[in-house]
């Protein structure tokens, strides 16, 4: 099943596409600025559609309960919320994406700043070499 949400997040609009397949969910996040009109909305997904990345899969838990006192409901619903934080299934794996990506480049970059210190390094004692030698 595939779903689009278009919301507002000050300052500017947002789509979320949810695309969720035997019991995982796939989310993407795309920016449209100021207010998408439908047609808009429509004609991106037409032809964008497949150039969109999603996210790496997350297997969702679908479990429908019996019908509860209303009290305890709110009960349990502030206790979740509280636990787990706001927002629906796509913004948690929008959040988990995110937090995923950081990591990701957090160690790229690392990585990066370690071969440039090396490169420099080696340089510098390249140069120590040549002024010992009086060229």
């Amino acid at each position: 099943m595939n779903k689009l949400t278009v919301f507002f997040e000050n300052p500017f609009w947002v789509g979320v596409f949810e695309k969720s397949e035997e019991g995982k969910l796939e989310i993407c996040r795309v920016v449209f600025g100021q207010e998408p009109k439908d047609w808009e909305v429509y004609n991106f997904v037409l032809k964008n559609y497949y150039k969109l990345k999603f996210s790496k899969s997350i297997s969702i838990d679908e479990v429908y309960e019996e019908k509860c006192n209303p009290k305890k409901m709110q009960r349990e619903i502030k206790k979740t919320i509280s636990q787990s934080g706001i927002g629906t299934k796509a913004q948690q794996a929008i959040k988990l994406d995110y937090e995923n990506k950081k990591v990701e480049r957090k160690i790229i970059s690392r990585e990066k700043r370690e071969i440039e210190g090396e490169l420099k390094f080696k340089k510098r004692q390249e140069k120590k070499l040549q002024k010992k030698r009086g060229h």
